[in-house]
């Protein structure tokens, strides 16, 4: 093969980096980017990470999601799908420069630390479809939230802005508080819905077979659940709202990134041997 997937991924990632440094510059030149440019530079990036996993999948044979470096790199490109759709309906050239730094921050990481992917469990499902299913939607989900938490960032922002009364330069980039509060909620319900699924299809699976569950990775990701599903019960009886709401969203993705963690821990004895992994130099 002329190309392996992980030099695949490091041309992804500065397709990232490249809507990271237009949106820097724009702002700094206090002019709009072109949204056209940002979004097809975010399309080549996610196209070519999208190949990339695929290839790291028909390799392992399985859903790429063995180590902490296919956790986030899975992570980064259901953040990128996201914006793609949502970006294009809403025309928020802002959320694309934010997702494009996010998204070139946890690519280049992975990339960047060779122990992420010195070993991997090439039995992830084994064969099992429900525990795919469930680590698909549940890394689907934080993405999700991933995207939550840069709106409720520029929904700080924005409202940083209206209360200094700092109206010109880069703040007229920004979406309207109300459109940015629609738009954070209805992402909430769909993180909080997609994380649900993947949680009922694990426990389908988990109670016909206890013995492989990892306590940590379960009680890790149960907080977080019932922390996200308590914040949108505020959300929806109106008693989280505005600062309150976005600052809150940005806290529990913070505790999202931390769970990764033991979920890629409890992998660990079924991993394989550094020698065994498709680890390449780009």
């Amino acid at each position: 093969m002329l190309f392996d997937e992980r030099q695949v991924l490091w041309v992804a990632a500065a397709c990232y980096l490249a809507g990271l440094v237009l949106g820097t510059v724009s702002l700094i030149r206090e002019k709009r980017h072109s949204r056209v440019t940002m979004f097809s530079i975010i399309a080549v990036g996610y196209l070519l990470q999208t190949l990339g996993l695929v290839m790291r999948g028909q390799e392992v044979r399985g859903c790429p999601l063995g180590n902490i470096f296919e956790i986030v790199q899975f992570a980064s490109w259901s953040t990128t799908s996201l914006y793609l759709l949502i970006g294009a309906t809403f025309r928020l050239s802002m959320l694309g420069y934010l997702s494009s730094s996010l998204a070139a921050a946890l690519s280049l990481t992975s990339l960047s630390v060779p122990s992420w992917d010195a070993a991997r469990n090439s039995a992830l499902s084994g064969g099992n479809a429900f525990v795919a299913m469930h680590a698909g939607l549940a890394m689907f989900a934080y993405g999700v939230f991933a995207l939550l938490a840069l709106t409720s960032l520029l929904f700080l922002l924005r409202d940083h802005s209206l209360q200094s009364k700092r109206l010109g330069g880069w703040f007229t980039f920004l979406p309207s508080l109300v459109q940015l509060d629609l738009i954070g909620y209805r992402l909430q319900g769909v993180g909080v819905g997609l994380l649900s699924i993947a949680m009922g299809v694990g426990y389908m699976y988990w109670r016909l077979d206890e013995a492989t569950v990892d306590r940590a990775k379960l009680l890790a990701v149960g907080v977080l659940w019932i922390a996200y599903i308590i914040s949108l019960a505020l959300r929806v009886s109106g008693r989280l709202v505005g600062r309150r709401f976005a600052w809150v969203c940005l806290l529990l993705y913070v505790a999202a990134l931390l769970t990764l963690w033991p979920i890629d821990r409890s992998r660990h004895p079924g991993t394989e041997p550094a020698a065994s992994s498709t680890q390449a130099t780009p």
